[in-house]
């Protein structure tokens, strides 16, 4: 962990300090995990609207006549299908197939795309961006430190938003460049980490003050990652570095669905070999049925691991994802979750594990 002084900080750490957030060191940034409280942040987005510092999270821009080829080379999905203005979810993997982080990818024009990546793994994602790049006629642009990013999310987040912009919000995973709160070409996605609707702003780092502050005004609460993570849990996303790792492929993470394996991509014929022969785990979701917060790291009883776990404010109970063997990881399978050293009860269960109806 590094020492405070040496933390990265968001251009709104200033506000983050003045609303009374706790500040802690995440991915080597120094990032708000709560204003008023996880719980009553998560609760916030769920009914209306919350907005997130995510400027930690890095970009990297790929332009050039080669740049939809290069990007189809290193990206899962399939490049070619995203169109003018879109967005697609993708992995990233090693020729083993191992994953080395999931990205989302926006197009922005013919031979121009910008990729949002995890904090945690911008640097070691842009040295691999660097590598494959031999030999495409494109140029990569680091813009993690000129950029900021802020997540709205939640049943009114884009009420608030459209109220500050100068045109059409997109939709859903879809992109539009847009003046918001006086701050000019701000790209407004049509995406999000919480299972909420909503839209993410990138921008400008030296404008997300004065939007921050107008979205504040506007009707959403500030909610830092101890939120965010309750709120993706709920809705099952991945988090890389406890659900999606190096050492565990796609298939096993329930993310078939966007690896295109026809397209060539790096470690589409073991991810193909995963495919065809059946993975020896599986990512699932699950429930405990009694008393117990699971937690990442918690063995499954009989074989299993925890990679996620947490109390869910929506439902009350402890909830999380472990990579389990097949047999164990189909909806309905009773298992056992070992929680500092006493069994809990559990089942697995179909995803998302909330949904409005729930």
């Amino acid at each position: 962990m590094a020492p405070a002084d040496t933390l990265k900080r968001t251009p709104l750490h200033d506000r983050h300090v003045a609303a009374g957030a706790k500040m802690v060191p995440f991915a080597g940034w120094e990032m708000p995990v709560q204003y008023a409280g996880i719980k009553d942040e998560h609760l916030t987005v769920r009914q209306s609207a919350g907005v997130f510092d995510v400027s930690h999270m890095g970009e990297i821009e790929t332009t050039g006549p080669d740049a939809e080829a290069f990007l189809q080379r290193i990206l899962s999905n399939d490049v070619s299908k995203i169109a003018e203005g879109g967005a697609q979810y993708s992995v990233l993997c090693k020729e083993d197939g191992g994953v080395l982080d999931d990205l989302f990818s926006y197009k922005l024009g013919p031979d121009r795309f910008l990729t949002v990546t995890n904090a945690a793994n911008h640097d070691k994602d842009l040295a691999w961006f660097q590598k494959q790049a031999e030999g495409f006629d494109v140029t990569l642009h680091d813009r993690l430190h000129d950029l900021a990013m802020l997540a709205i999310q939640g049943p009114n987040a884009r009420e608030i938003v459209a109220r500050l912009a100068d045109g059409e919000l997109p939709k859903r995973f879809r992109t539009t460049t847009l003046t918001v709160a006086g701050a000019p070409n701000v790209l407004v996605c049509g995406t999000g980490y919480t299972g909420e609707d909503g839209v993410e702003l990138i921008l400008a780092g030296d404008e997300a003050p004065k939007v921050w502050d107008a979205v504040i005004d506007g009707g959403a609460k500030p909610a830092g990652l101890g939120a965010r993570d309750t709120l993706r849990l709920e809705v099952c996303f991945h988090l890389y570095g406890n659900d999606l790792m190096e050492s565990r492929g796609p298939i096993e993470a329930g993310l078939g669905w966007c690896c295109k394996e026809d397209t060539g991509f790096i470690g589409s014929e073991e991810v193909r070999n995963t495919r065809e022969r059946g993975p020896t785990e599986k990512l699932a979701p699950f429930v405990i049925t009694g008393a117990g917060i699971p937690r990442q790291g918690n063995p499954v009883e009989g074989g299993g691991e925890v990679t996620s776990g947490t109390l869910s404010p929506c439902l009350n109970i402890g909830i999380g994802m472990a990579y389990l063997p097949p047999e164990k990881a189909e909806p309905g399978t009773a298992i056992e979750i070992d929680v500092r050293g006493k069994a809990r009860p559990a089942e697995v269960r179909s995803k998302p594990l909330y949904t409005k109806e729930t």
